[in-house]
Formats: structure tokens, C-alpha cells, sequence
């Protein structure tokens, strides 16, 4: 009977860790650049005397899902969405180089390229500077450039270079902060393929339906082990009573 305990207890937990997940990816279905978290079961033989018929169902996570989402035009000159493959780099909150697909950026007081969240874009010398009074404008291949302010094109300046990259998938690892960073923490290489459409922005790859057909799913599985445990306990209340009779 211990065997079916085990197997119901384990996986009414991590039945509601997938959910937590579940229900962060439902969350985010309009967080731009999102990408949906996954997860999957596995199966953990317990460890320890009397116990190696005992399995317990694990969830993992097993990482992010990179198909990329929808781009879509808002004409704002400071919004870019990745084309495709590819990273922005950012200065994390922690001083480490991390990667987002999150392009709606803004410019401080300072005059530094930012985040809307505040984490510095990155050149390829380090944060992303603006001179003051000047009109921004970004290119495909992530060349920023500003124009002095009532001024023509004719006197356009170049700021520097966006670094982009291109790291492999099963390389990059997702922070709680919810940027990617390499798996050995060390910065990734410049790469020249990766395109950025200026003026848009791209969605979160979630898909509503699914999530909610998720969320319903993990929920009637929940309850299906929890009706197992019940029954465990009824054979088990059972079990006693006939003892207690033959005795």
C-alpha cells in the first residue's frame, strides 16, 4: 500500500509545482519577449533501506520554449524586436551579462540606453551612452545613431553597436529575474547574423488556450491523486479493522 502513497503523494506536489508554472506562463501572456517556461515528469527511485521498489513522480524543469513570438509595429524609435535567432545583452541587477528579447528600451537621465525595468543595454564596450538633446534612432544590425535635435541627417552621429548574440539553446539557462544567461556565467560572443526589426516589439510566445487547457489539465490530475491517497487511507482504515477482528 506504501507503494501507492508514494506515488500519489509525490505527484500531487509536483502536480501543483507545475501549476506554479502553468499559471507564470498564463501571467506573462502579455510580457514582451516572454519565453514560456516547460516542464515534464520524471521518474526518481527513493533511496534508502526497504525502499527500492518505491518511485517517486518528479517534475523538472526542463527549460524555456525558443520558438519566437509575434512581432508586431508600434513606430516607437527606442522599441526593437530580435528577427529570428538572437539575444540583447543588458547589465543585470547583479553586475553579470544576461540576454532578453524584451526590446521597448528608454533613456535615463544619465543619458544610458535602459530597460523599461532599468537594466543597461550593452555596446560592445560596456553600457550604451546618448549624448543629451539628440534624436535616436536604431538600425538592423543594432547601430544606434543620434541626430542633434532640429538639426538634419546630414550631421547624424554613431553611438555604437547594440551586442547581440547568438549562443547555442541548450547553453543559455533562465534566471529567477527572468533573463538568460550562459550556463558557465561567462559572456557570450558578438554575433553578426542576429536582425532587429526597429519600431516593434515582439510578443510573448505563450499561447492562451494552451495554458488554460493546461492549468485544467494539471488540476483534474491533482485531483485524481488526491482521490488515490484517499483511497490508501480507506484500505489502509480497513486493513486495521479486519486485524483488529482476527485478533
Amino acid at each position: 500500500m506504501d507503494k501507492l502513497i508514494y506515488v500519489a503523494m509525490t505527484g500531487a506536489k509536483h502536480n501543483l509545482l507545475q501549476q506554479g508554472i502553468a499559471a507564470h506562463n498564463l501571467a506573462n501572456v502579455g510580457t514582451t519577449g516572454y519565453r514560456e517556461e516547460t516542464a515534464a515528469f520524471r521518474a526518481l527511485p527513493a533511496v534508502g533501506e526497504g525502499a527500492p521498489t518505491r518511485v517517486y513522480a518528479v517534475e523538472t524543469t526542463t527549460g524555456a520554449n525558443q520558438a519566437p513570438g509575434a512581432i508586431q509595429t508600434t513606430g516607437r524609435d527606442l522599441d526593437i524586436a530580435v528577427q529570428g535567432r538572437g539575444w540583447i545583452a543588458v547589465e543585470a541587477r547583479d553586475g553579470t551579462e544576461a540576454y532578453t528579447r524584451n526590446g521597448s528600451f528608454e533613456l535615463s537621465p544619465e543619458g544610458i540606453l535602459q530597460t523599461r525595468t532599468g537594466l543597461s543595454v550593452l555596446s560592445e564596450g560596456g553600457p550604451m551612452s546618448v549624448p543629451a538633446n539628440h534624436a535616436i534612432t536604431v538600425a538592423r544590425d543594432g547601430t544606434v545613431s543620434a541626430v542633434p535635435q532640429g538639426q538634419s541627417l546630414a550631421n547624424v552621429i554613431v553611438v555604437g553597436r547594440i551586442k547581440l548574440v547568438d549562443p547555442p539553446e541548450t547553453n543559455l539557462a533562465k534566471g529567477t529575474d527572468g533573463l538568460f544567461r550562459t550556463a558557465d556565467r561567462k559572456p557570450a560572443e558578438t554575433s553578426q547574423s542576429v536582425a532587429l526589426v526597429p519600431g516593434a516589439l515582439e510578443a510573448s510566445n505563450v499561447n492562451a488556450v494552451e495554458a488554460m487547457v493546461t492549468m485544467i489539465s494539471l488540476a483534474r490530475q491533482f485531483e485524481m491523486q488526491m482521490k488515490l491517497l484517499q483511497n490508501a487511507e480507506s484500505n489502509d482504515r480497513s486493513a486495521s479493522q479486519l486485524l483488529s477482528v482476527n485478533s
